[in-house]
């Protein structure tokens, strides 16, 4: 059974954002929370992020994410996460892949009271960046001889 600020985290992941469910976004956020996303923009409020919630699931069709793990500390949830979907729209300048994609992230919820008053993800842009470029540059400069 997951504590209460652990199931608001699921939440946000298999009801909200599996389905771009955005009249859930009230009940999850206090109106002025922050929010730093996995792909960059930082956001103020429940229309800046539903706006985006709304990009994001028209850029990659069928934009999942499967929770892998979360740590709770008092009133933060930390975790670790992995986002994927179809790529069906220009991203990072690069255009419609096709291709099913995905990063993995690390989210850090911090809470005030039952709701999230702030939110900051950090995504694995370069990895997502390797599986979508066109011009024949990789996110990972590093190689191994092994």
């Amino acid at each position: 059974m997951l504590t209460p600020q652990k199931e608001v985290v699921r939440a946000f992941y298999k009801d909200m954002w599996d389905h771009a469910d955005v009249t859930l976004i009230p009940q999850i956020f206090h109106e002025d929370f922050t929010f730093r996303g996995s792909l960059g923009p930082v956001l103020v409020g429940h229309g800046q992020f539903a706006d985006y919630v709304r990009w994001v699931t028209g850029v990659l069709q069928n934009y999942t994410t499967d929770i892998l793990l979360m740590i709770e500390e008092g009133n933060r949830v930390a975790g670790k996460v992995y986002f994927h979907g179809v790529q069906r729209e220009a991203i990072f300048g690069n255009p419609p892949t096709g291709k099913l994609v995905g990063w993995l992230g690390a989210p850090i919820f911090s809470f005030d009271g039952p709701k999230v008053r702030d939110l900051w993800v950090l995504g694995d842009i370069y990895g997502l960046l390797g599986q979508i470029r066109t011009d024949g540059m990789q996110g990972n400069e590093f190689s191994t001889s092994r």
